[in-house]
């Protein structure tokens, strides 16, 4: 449920601020009457993003176990690879995201007819189908429906209130350590799903070694105990896993995490000319214009 709600928050939080910034800048743009084609745009991917999850759960049902776990095992490695790319992502353009999607809404206006609808369909969907992937993932890995489901919400529920604070001035939030913390742990969350993933393909057959186990602590972690389950929930832990997943999760989560935290510190290089922000919207962001000064 942890890792669900995590998912949802974060996903959420990003969603929030884009739209947080789009109408931001409409209004200080004194183009007001163009805030309904934002909100179009945002209405019609939340019914994608749900649609697209609903397919995803009862898609597959009626085929044969194999070709379930095929599947499951196929989009659980596919959440992976969004996941990290959206973590890394947001780790190089968290700076830049307001002067981006500043200038793609002034050429929306510019284009004008549905241009401004999908724009805003664009910026969220992309979030929304990430989450709904993530979400099912997380799922299919712990077994269960419902708890993934209520984190999922919660998360989601959680990052609108957030992004409503901080678009109205009420919550001031490091956005950048916020990514950079929530980003690591994601990371550790998606090993699980990766390892998750690798199990299924091997129940499917379609990978070995289903039967080569690098540890079994089911005895010491039972898996319907309490700790068990926070386990499950919170990283997909499993006490029964083979040396493949036990393989690709360190493959995956150790060199991960080292890109991860090297990306946000940066290169390293000369010393830059200090540069001032003119205005801070959000916290840990810039605006597009900056003054260069002499040090």
């Amino acid at each position: 449920m942890f890792a669900n709600f995590l998912i949802g928050l974060r996903e959420g939080l990003e969603a929030s601020l884009v739209v947080g910034i789009l109408v931001a800048y409409l209004v200080k743009t004194d183009r007001r009457h163009l805030l309904g084609r934002i909100w179009l745009g945002v209405g019609v991917a939340v019914v994608v993003s749900l649609g697209f999850g609903a397919a995803l759960t009862y898609g597959p049902k009626g085929l044969t176990f194999e070709a379930q776990e095929a599947i499951g095992g196929t989009l659980s490695i596919v959440a992976v690879g969004f996941i990290t790319w959206m973590i890394f992502w947001m780790a190089r353009t968290a700076r830049s995201l307001r002067c981006e999607l500043e200038g793609r809404l002034d050429e929306a206006i510019e284009a004008g007819g549905w241009s401004l609808v999908l724009m805003a369909l664009l910026a969220v969907g992309r979030e929304g189908l990430e989450t709904a992937l993530f979400l099912w993932a997380g799922a299919e890995a712990t077994g269960s429906n419902t708890n993934p489901l209520v984190g999922g919400i919660l998360g989601i529920a959680t990052a609108v209130v957030l992004g409503v604070l901080i678009y109205q001035g009420a919550l001031k939030l490091d956005l950048r350590r916020f990514f950079t913390w929530t980003g690591a742990l994601l990371i550790i969350v998606a090993g699980g799903v990766l390892a998750y993933g690798i199990h299924d393909l091997q129940e499917a057959g379609i990978l070995p070694g289903l039967d080569n186990l690098a540890f079994d602590v089911s005895e010491q972690v039972p898996p319907s105990s309490w700790y068990g389950t926070l386990l499950k929930g919170t990283i997909n832990f499993s006490p029964a896993t083979t040396w493949l997943e036990a393989i690709a999760w360190v493959l995956y989560v150790f060199p991960t995490l080292f890109l991860f935290f090297r990306t946000i510190r940066g290169p390293v290089g000369p010393p830059q000319p200090a540069q001032t922000p003119i205005q801070t919207t959000l916290p840990g962001e810039l605006t597009c214009e900056t003054v260069t000064s002499d040090s």
